[in-house]
């Protein structure tokens, strides 16, 4: 018993000594790495479509809208637009020169006076804004947005909110 154990061993020895060792393969990658501050955003300003008086007859699509830069259209002869509007207005601040990407989603406004009736609100948002060359005191933007009315649109003060997301 004690040849076999032997044998076994030196069996294996022989084995391991006869394998010889991988080649080793080297690349070089590049590395680089960007670290920008966390992104701050400050609503200044809420959104405010003015006042709005639904014309006689049955019509629909009637837009109103106020662009991000502050246009109000209410370009329809079956609607009348009054009162003072205003865009939504935000600031963001982060790093330096860095692009910034907007989301605003449409909004669903409900009718105060009947809260089974709403409207969406489509959002016009600018796509980014790029910082400044300081990143502070940051870039303010602008949002504004439109409803489609019709002729049986409920009467009532519709209003709603939105989240805005800003991400780099």
């Amino acid at each position: 018993m004690r040849l076999s154990t032997v044998f076994t061993a030196s069996a294996s020895a022989v084995l391991l000594s006869a394998v010889a060792p991988a080649q080793a393969a080297t690349v070089t990658a590049a590395v680089s790495a960007t670290p920008v501050k966390p992104l701050t955003i400050a609503k200044l300003q809420d959104l405010d479509m003015g006042s709005v008086t639904l014309g006689p007859g049955a019509w629909t699509n009637a837009k109103v809208s106020l662009s991000q830069a502050g246009v109000f259209s209410c370009a329809n002869a079956n609607v009348v637009c009054t009162g003072v509007t205003r865009v939504a207005q935000y600031n963001v601040q982060g790093s330096n020169k860095q692009t910034v990407y907007i989301n605003a989603p449409n909004v669903t406004l409900v009718n105060q006076s009947d809260p089974s009736k709403t409207l969406t609100l489509v959002t016009d948002a600018p796509a980014n804004v790029v910082l400044t060359s300081s990143g502070i005191p940051g870039v303010d933007f602008a949002i504004g947005g439109s409803v489609t009315l019709s002729s049986s649109t409920p009467a009532g003060t519709y209003v709603g909110t939105f989240n805005v997301t800003v991400d780099y």
